[in-house]
Formats: structure tokens, C-alpha cells, sequence
């Protein structure tokens, strides 16, 4: 419970003795936000691998999930939206979505490799073209934060799209909101589709250097993390909050009045909730139930064999 939730005066009491130094540090020892939120033992936060073969799996598969994940809930539009990740091994490449190809059948063996840099395309499956536009997005958003982003997540939801429309900020409506509380940016220009560097590097500018998500006007949403994983349940997250924004405006427009979560409340749930461990956590239910509904991993590991292998980019 964050600090101002407590409003009861508690009587004085006499001071306890005094213990031992080792059992003082142990008492005021913060909990992480897993050790918080667990009730018996800790679940367990990213994971980490033997090999870079493993890594690499691991993240394609749950890639995938991501996909299948966004294809339940809606956030399809054509040939628009993309998920870019990081190579584990080689940080100056990514991996994304082929263009084309529904995200709800998408596995491990879909996607391609591209060198960061350039834009060419280095390993993965080949047998069809990356998007271009999402390329120039994803691209500037590495580049500008090499070191804390690993996933990018972008899609032209619903919801997403209707609220953008007011190139406003989310209020914090409710407790799950404060996952982005000081921690979501607005892109208040509209360049068209995206067929040019410059205008990918605005949207990167606009997220910034520690924003979690970003509302495009006109466009859609942009969601970061450590992990796909995180990047992909932020996303989830964004477009829920821009529906229920959407309807709070409706009814406030009526003269309801609304009570938003106090800036001290939003900047505590933030702390305990939007960390990369607890959004990595907060994304499995949804990436377990992708696997399970596919068959298992094994059924979106389809294809990983056979990707054509990355290596270091030349220099």
C-alpha cells in the first residue's frame, strides 16, 4: 500500500530493545516489486540462458506470442504494425515481423535479421521483405537508446488511434495507468506514412530518453522495453488506457466529475510496478496462453532451425 493510503493515527508505543545490526538491515531491506507482490515464493523475473542459441529461441518464440498476443486483441490493420528486437548476441542487429504476414500465424522461423545501421537485411528468413516504414521507426529508436532498449513494439490500434486524434497525454485514471506515470510521450505532428529518416527520427526524439510508450497523433501507439516481452504487455497496457480515457471523457462530458490518482500515489505504483522484472512477469499470462492455444513451444519455435544464421555486421 503506497504511504498516503494510511491515514490512522496509531498510539506511541515503547521503544524495542535493541537487536542485532544484521537483523536491522534485514527489517528495512526493500523488497523488489516481485518479492512484493509474491505471497510464498518469489516468481521469477527475466531469465537467462547457456547459450546465445538459446537466447535467441527464446526471444523469437515469445516474439511470436507477442503476435499472436496482439492478433487476439484486435491490433491488425493490413500490412501496418511491427516488433522489433535486439539480437542477443550481435546488439547492433534486430529481428522483425516479415511484411505481409497476419500476426496470428507468425512463428520463430518468420522472422528477419537487419543490421540497425543500414537497414540490410543479414540473416533470418528471407523468403519475404521486412516493412520499410517500420524499419525507419525502429531503427531511430535503437539508435538513439542503444543501451536500455532491446524491444519496440508498434501498431495501429483502435483505441490508440481514436485518442490520438487529441495529441494528449493519459491522465492517471486508475493504479494500472501508473505504469506510465511521467513515462509516456506525445508526438503532436503528423508526417504521413513513414518513407523518410527524418520523420523516424522525430518519433524517436518525441519518445525520448526514459519515456516507456509513445501516442503518435494521427497514427497509433510505441511501446519500448528491456524485453519483448515487457514491450509487448506496455503496449496491451496503452491501448486499454486510451479506451478507458476515451470513456471517462465521455462521461465527465456529461459533468461527471473525475478523481484521478494523486501525483505522489501514481509516482509509488510506478516504482513498485514498472520495472523490468515485474512487466516481464506481468506479460506471461498472455505469452503462456499463446503457447498453449499454438500447441506449445515447440509450435511456435516452427522454422528456428532454419533461419539463416546471424553473425558479427562487418565493420
Amino acid at each position: 500500500m503506497a504511504p498516503s493510503a494510511i491515514t490512522e493515527t496509531v498510539t506511541s508505543l515503547p521503544a524495542p530493545k535493541l537487536q542485532q545490526k544484521s537483523d536491522d538491515a534485514a527489517e528495512v531491506k526493500e523488497k523488489t516489486p516481485l518479492e512484493a507482490i509474491s505471497h510464498g515464493i518469489v516468481m521469477p523475473g527475466i531469465p537467462t540462458f547457456p547459450t546465445y542459441t538459446a537466447h535467441r529461441k527464446h526471444v523469437l518464440v515469445h516474439m511470436s506470442a507477442i503476435f499472436r498476443f496482439f492478433a487476439r486483441s484486435g491490433f491488425t490493420e493490413g500490412q501496418s504494425g511491427h516488433i522489433s528486437v535486439r539480437d542477443p548476441e550481435f546488439p547492433s542487429l534486430m529481428w522483425m515481423n516479415p511484411l505481409g504476414r497476419h500476426f496470428g500465424m507468425l512463428t520463430a522461423g518468420d522472422m528477419i535479421c537487419l543490421d540497425i545501421a543500414s537497414g540490410k537485411i543479414v540473416g533470418g528468413n528471407t523468403s519475404r521483405p521486412a516493412n520499410a516504414a517500420g524499419y525507419l521507426i525502429h531503427s531511430a529508436v535503437h539508435k538513439r537508446r542503444p543501451n536500455d532498449i532491446h524491444a519496440i513494439c508498434h501498431a495501429h490500434s483502435n483505441a490508440g488511434r481514436a485518442w490520438s486524434v487529441f495529441a494528449r497525454p493519459l491522465e492517471m485514471l486508475n493504479q494500472d495507468i501508473c505504469n506510465f506515470h511521467n513515462a509516456h510521450a506525445v508526438y503532436a505532428r503528423y508526417g504521413g506514412i513513414v518513407f523518410g529518416a527524418s520523420e523516424g527520427s522525430r518519433i524517436a526524439a518525441a519518445l525520448g530518453d526514459e519515456n516507456k510508450g509513445a501516442i503518435l497523433m494521427n497514427h497509433g501507439l510505441l511501446t519500448v522495453g528491456r524485453t519483448v516481452d515487457e514491450a509487448g504487455f506496455m503496449f496491451g497496457l496503452l491501448d486499454r488506457a486510451c479506451a478507458m480515457q476515451l470513456q471517462v471523457e465521455a462521461a465527465a462530458a456529461n459533468g461527471l466529475a473525475k478523481r484521478l490518482v494523486s501525483d505522489d500515489e501514481a509516482a509509488h505504483n510506478f516504482r513498485m510496478a514498472s520495472e523490468p522484472n515485474a512487466l516481464y512477469r506481468e506479460a506471461q499470462p498472455d505469452v503462456e496462453y499463446e503457447l498453449h492455444m499454438a500447441g506449445g513451444e515447440d509450435a511456435l519455435a516452427c522454422g528456428f532451425e532454419n533461419l539463416v544464421p546471424v553473425g558479427a555486421p562487418a565493420s
